[in-house]
């Protein structure tokens, strides 16, 4: 078992996102004490964002020549997509931000969509080819996005979803937190909520896929 933990939230101590992540990932050490763990904070750390040059590491270029600083953001793209594909679990704690996720998460996405390694370009058009594994996304909101009119407004769980579908990880399980930004009261039940769920959502998560 390998299980790689990723945060992106900018807030530190104060985020949810990591508060539900690192229960996240604390329940599943518990039951898998001998898994592997990589943990990786992209707010800390956040990867440069995409340009020719970077992605001359991975995609066909007209760059005949690196710098030094270029060759070692290839290595960070390697270092990125290995841990991707080593994984079997990835845990992510992601908070909405303007309606989608935060900047550091599409860089880190951007890195490891990479042609022949995470998908393969077919006749029938791009195909995933990640290999199977199970994300389980810790998903904070301010609003109330998963029902009503703003549900239209969720470029954030959606496009998740649907970027690791296209790297052909079909799994991908959602622990929420939402209405953060609606007083108090309501921000407290639904952190408790999502804390007390852990143990379940982990529970769908490892369950064994129905043939």
């Amino acid at each position: 078992m390998h299980i790689l933990h990723i945060d992106t939230s900018i807030f530190g101590d104060a985020s949810v996102s990591r508060s539900l992540s690192a229960a996240i990932a604390a329940e599943l050490r518990l039951r898998y004490p001998g898994a592997a763990y990589v943990y990786r904070d992209l707010a800390a750390q956040a990867p440069a964002h995409l340009d020719e040059a970077i992605a001359a590491g991975f995609r066909p270029s007209a760059i005949a020549q690196f710098s030094a600083a270029d060759k070692a953001e290839h290595a960070l793209s390697e270092t990125l997509v290995t841990e991707l594909l080593a994984a079997d679990i990835v845990v992510l704690g992601v908070p909405m931000l303007n309606f989608s996720v935060p900047s550091q998460l599409k860089a880190w996405f951007d890195r490891v969509a990479q042609p022949g390694r995470t998908f393969q370009y077919t006749s029938a058009g791009p195909v995933g080819i990640a290999g199977d594994k199970k994300d389980i996304m810790a998903s904070t909101r301010g609003g109330g996005y998963a029902s009503g009119p703003a549900a239209a407004m969720d470029f954030h769980e959606t496009y998740t979803r649907a970027y690791f579908g296209f790297l052909g990880i079909r799994q991908f399980h959602i622990l929420r937190a939402e209405l953060l930004s609606k007083g108090p009261e309501l921000r407290s039940q639904s952190i408790r909520a999502a804390l007390d769920g852990v143990p379940d959502a982990v529970t769908a998560l490892t369950a064994p896929v129905a043939a």
